[in-house]
């Protein structure tokens, strides 16, 4: 028996998200061994009249292929996957896997070689710039574990956060979007952090179920030498199979200059990875009502109610500061009193504090008001 759940998940998917149209193509690509919502995906792009392509791959087998990878072989692989992408109009990404830590030792020269020669061209360049997708996560065992829960209680919260009223959180976001598009100097501030930037003039993009779901966040970019002071984050987040705790980043006029966390060395093995990757390509403000602890995955986590992200690497190109990196490394701070606290100030006004919205425009985007 089909689980309607599922179903439901495709439809929006196909119907919301990517917004499949009759004659476009599009690339379903799955990272694990689900294959249930593939076959749902299939029927929901067959009744909008879409062509459908499937993509599978295994973590271990990537592994395998990495740790033996040349360059000749990296630009190769790039070229034929780049050729597919360019004639697709729609993605769905599924993330599956059943090991978040299967990359983990694969050497860090190679992950740099795939970043920059694999992944930034087919996705950062062509995918993310010429095509309606979505990326999402898919419960299983291992991301239960991830969360501490059971498998059938994380499928609950699952499709509760994935499953919500998207077309509602958008309208509420307008507010929020507007202020930022007005809005000159932000100031962050909390346990380890006084952190100020300009976003004037980059913009604001919503986000509500159209890229990723789950969803929940708008985000800006801050002028690229604007940013000055301290910050730390209090999320775990991992980066190519390697978990990180306490980053605490110092900024001088828009560069990190010092860097710090668990494992430090590999930190700034990351940061050295370009120029662009020691400075923000990203500021989002985070408000999912049912995301409300970090599970090391940043589909998740930067949806936190009452979380902020502060992206090192690659600026979007909605909200474009110039910046440019073959990483994208969103990591978390959250706000909420249960996590310190913290306050974020538009323009010397005060806009949340310890996670909620204090101003009356912003209200519609509080817990109680999006669940």
């Amino acid at each position: 028996m089909k689980d309607p759940r599922i179903q439901k998940l495709a439809a929006n998917l196909v119907g919301y998200s990517v917004d499949v149209q009759p004659g476009e193509n599009v690339l379903v690509e799955m990272i694990g061994s689900e294959r249930d919502l593939i076959n749902a995906i299939i029927e929901e792009v067959g009744k909008k009249g879409g062509n459908v392509f499937v993509q599978l791959t295994d973590k271990t087998v990537q592994r395998a292929m990495l740790k033996n990878a040349t360059e000749e072989m990296m630009k190769t692989w790039a070229e034929i996957d780049l050729n597919r992408m360019k004639q697709m109009d729609c993605y769905i990404g599924i993330r599956a896997g059943e090991n978040v830590n299967d990359l983990s030792d694969v050497p860090e020269e190679k992950m740099k070689m795939y970043n920059s020669l694999y992944s930034h061209p087919v996705h950062s360049e062509q995918r993310v710039k010429h095509t309606k997708w979505v990326v999402l996560r898919y419960p299983n065992a291992s991301m239960a574990q991830l969360a501490n829960t059971s498998t059938e209680a994380f499928e609950d919260f699952y499709f509760d956060v994935c499953n919500l009223d998207y077309a509602k959180m958008d309208k509420a976001q307008d507010s929020l979007a507007n202020l930022m598009n007005r809005t000159d100097k932000v100031r962050i501030t909390g346990p380890g952090t006084d952190l100020s930037f300009s976003i004037k003039d980059i913009g604001a993009v919503k986000c509500s179920g159209q890229k990723n779901i789950p969803d929940g966040e708008v985000y800006s970019a801050p002028v690229r030498d604007s940013v000055n002071g301290t910050i730390s984050y209090n999320a775990a987040t991992l980066y190519n199979g390697v978990t990180f705790e306490n980053i605490k980043f110092t900024f001088k006029d828009g560069k990190i200059v010092e860097a710090t966390s668990n494992d430090t060395e590999r930190l700034n093995e990351i940061l050295n990875s370009d120029d662009g990757a020691r400075h923000i390509g990203e500021f989002a403000i985070g408000f999912n009502p049912h995301i409300l602890h970090p599970m090391k995955d940043i589909l998740f986590d930067e949806k936190i109610a009452g979380s902020l992200h502060f992206t090192p690497g690659q600026a979007y190109e909605e909200t474009d500061n110039g910046n440019r990196s073959s990483i994208h490394w969103d990591l978390v701070l959250i706000q909420r009193p249960d996590y310190g606290g913290g306050e974020i100030y538009f323009d010397d006004v005060l806009i949340r504090k310890d996670g909620i919205f204090v101003i009356p425009e912003l209200e519609c985007l509080n817990p109680d008001q999006l669940k």
